[in-house]
């Protein structure tokens, strides 16, 4: 020998270094799939995982979630994440599963929508942490007021991906039912906007929740807009169009019967008449045998199942859209905004997957005047922070036209505008595992689209409806500041009393007329009905001003971020005026609700 490495003892050398790698193993090298690919990230990523969780098994128990969540700093780039819910508990023998094992799950195998289904994430958060700092998690959790609360602290074993258990006691708790997830691991609080923003628009999504968090001493509050808990869709059987030959095969070989019988008690949607088709088409007796089917035979029955035409499967019991009604509701908490829409699109199909598309436009008020609009992506109820260019939803986005709407468009529409879109499924088709973007589907893109111009023509109305009552508004400025000096220079000529010109005001103008002025440090608010009709109707009145002197008092007051937000219930008959007055400086706008709004003028005589 020269040597040299003959090709066996090569081989015998590569065959001494292979071994199995664990999922664990895998994703410590690769954590960037999970979505901790920084510092930066990885607290967001950890806090939306958890939370995930908390809300999913409020949901699963049918109770509104009341979710806790505090990141404190125990060093210069460490931080400790907790996050507690209100949840059913966990069974103290799965703790260190659902924790310390990657791919552990309840919901991986279930056709239904919900937030996580791998059973990846918030163990994927314990790796994370042990990778950075060494530190073991600590899950606390208690199944109910009779059962104690139990405490674990754990690790994962990265070579076996299986949970290292290095402590379980039972502990005093003063939550009766729920868990809660202790986490330190190295981060940064460099995007705590961006952290805000993702707790922000999961409120906005889970109006049935109330979030509360304190982020590094600084606290955050989305409270919950309804009262009533989520009622849990309901897992499905696989629809035929679904599925591939090496899932029908694992269907095949648990199971045991005739071919008919199996085609019915395994796929939604497929009756008895259905299966003698799928049967035919598969050139298989319906009495065939299950256990005797080959791979040719195998190969026929999906070829058939997925050529027989069979209904889409039943949406309305495997999804949970957000509604259009919660949807405006719950924007409508977190933005002020002077225009919000909504659309929920009918469930559709693709591949066998159903799914629905959700979209709400806001505008005006106080976004951003300048600059692109705000797009919020969601996927099943959780937010999509990054990766906003490589999803599906920007790209429908920048496709519609939008100045047919009224707006400007430099790739994405520019201006005060905010778009919403919710993709419900019980497969989201995600570019990555670390679930940041939804993958292009015609079938998901073409929903998205019809949604958003649906949305897109409500804008344009609006905008419409905007410039003409602005334009009201100027002319009827123009009447309310001309004629009284009219009538005064009449006054002063003729050498009599100043007229009464709300008859002439009435003759030019037939509508109610909302006015307001501030003279003299004193804000005056006035409302003459100049219809031929008794009108009920809401003065709605917004300021810095406290104006806790008002005569007379609103019948609702509310302050928010320093303006306050005034309400008086007001019945004119024809002809009648309402007056109120207080101490201010008079900064605010005013408008009249319960009015049509071609039958109402509201003028600023301060403008």
């Amino acid at each position: 020998m020269d040597g040299r490495w003959t090709p066996l003892a090569l081989a015998e050398e590569l065959a001494r270094q292979q071994r199995s790698i664990s999922i664990a193993e895998f994703f410590e090298k690769n954590k960037h799939l999970l979505g901790f690919d920084s510092p930066t990230r990885g607290i967001i990523t950890t806090i939306k995982e958890a939370v995930d969780n908390a809300l999913d098994a409020c949901e699963e128990a049918e109770v509104l979630p009341d979710i806790e969540i505090e990141v404190r700093r125990t060093g210069p780039e460490t931080f400790r994440v907790a996050v507690e819910d209100n949840g059913p508990g966990i069974v103290p023998e799965n703790v260190p599963f659902v924790f310390g094992k990657l791919l552990y799950g309840s919901r991986f195998h279930q056709i239904r929508q919900s937030r996580g289904q791998q059973g990846i994430g918030i163990s994927a958060a314990v790796l994370y942490a042990q990778l950075t700092t060494g530190l073991p998690a600590v899950i606390t959790t208690r199944t109910g007021a009779l059962e104690p609360a139990h405490r674990f602290s754990l690790r994962i074993r990265v070579e076996t991906n299986e949970p290292e258990l290095l402590e379980h006691v039972e502990v005093e708790w003063d939550r009766t039912h729920g868990t809660r997830v202790e986490i330190e691991f190295r981060a940064s609080l460099a995007a705590k906007k961006r952290l805000v923003e993702y707790l922000r628009s999961t409120g906005v999504v889970n109006p049935h929740a109330r979030i509360r968090a304190e982020i590094d001493g600084e606290a955050f509050i989305s409270d919950r807009v309804v009262d009533e808990p989520l009622v849990p869709p309901k897992a499905i059987k696989p629809h035929p169009l679904g599925i591939e030959l090496g899932q029908l095969a694992r269907m095949v070989a648990g199971s045991k019967g005739t071919v008919a019988p199996f085609l019915v008690d395994q796929f939604v949607r497929v009756g008895q008449k259905t299966a003698e088709e799928i049967c035919a088409a598969a050139g298989l007796q319906p009495s065939a045998r299950v256990e005797g089917l080959s791979g040719d035979d195998l190969s026929r029955l999906l070829a058939a199942l997925q050529s027989v035409r069979v209904p889409p499967p039943p949406t309305t019991q495997c999804l949970s859209p957000i509604g259009e009604e919660l949807l405006i509701r719950g924007l409508s908490a977190e933005y002020r905004m002077d225009f919000v829409a909504a659309r929920t699109r009918p469930s559709a199909v693709y591949g066998g997957h159903p799914f629905m598309v959700e979209a709400a436009l806001g505008y005006g008020g106080k976004l951003p005047a300048e600059g692109s609009a705000q797009l919020m992506r969601f996927a099943n109820r959780v937010p999509l922070i990054y990766q906003q260019g490589a999803c599906t939803t920007t790209h429908c986005v920048a496709e519609v036209n939008w100045r047919s709407y009224g707006l400007s468009q430099a790739g994405l529409p520019q201006g005060p505008l905010l778009i919403l879109v919710h993709v419900a499924s019980t497969n989201v088709p995600f570019t990555s595992e670390s679930k940041d973007a939804i993958a292009t589907i015609p079938e998901i893109e073409r929903e998205v689209m019809l949604a958003l111009q649906d949305l897109g023509r409500d804008l344009r109305t609006f905008l419409s409806r905007r410039d003409r009552t602005r334009l009201a508004e100027e002319r009827a400025r123009a009447v309310c500041a001309i004629l009284p000096e009219l009538a005064a220079k009449v006054a002063e000529v003729t050498g009599r009393p100043l007229p009464d010109i709300s008859p002439i005001e009435g003759q030019i103008m037939k509508k109610v007329v909302a006015k307001k002025r501030t003279r003299d440090g004193r804000v005056e608010i006035e409302v003459q009905n100049h219809t031929s009709r008794e009108l009920s109707l809401q003065v709605f009145e917004q300021s810095e001003d406290l104006a806790e002197d008002a005569v007379p008092a609103p019948d609702f007051a509310t302050a928010l971020d320093d303006l306050v937000t005034r309400v008086w219930q007001v019945t004119l008959a024809p002809g009648d005026a309402w007056r109120a007055a207080y101490t201010g400086r008079g900064s605010g706008t005013i408008d009249l609700r319960g009015v049509d709004e071609h039958q109402k003028v509201v003028v600023d005589l301060d403008v």
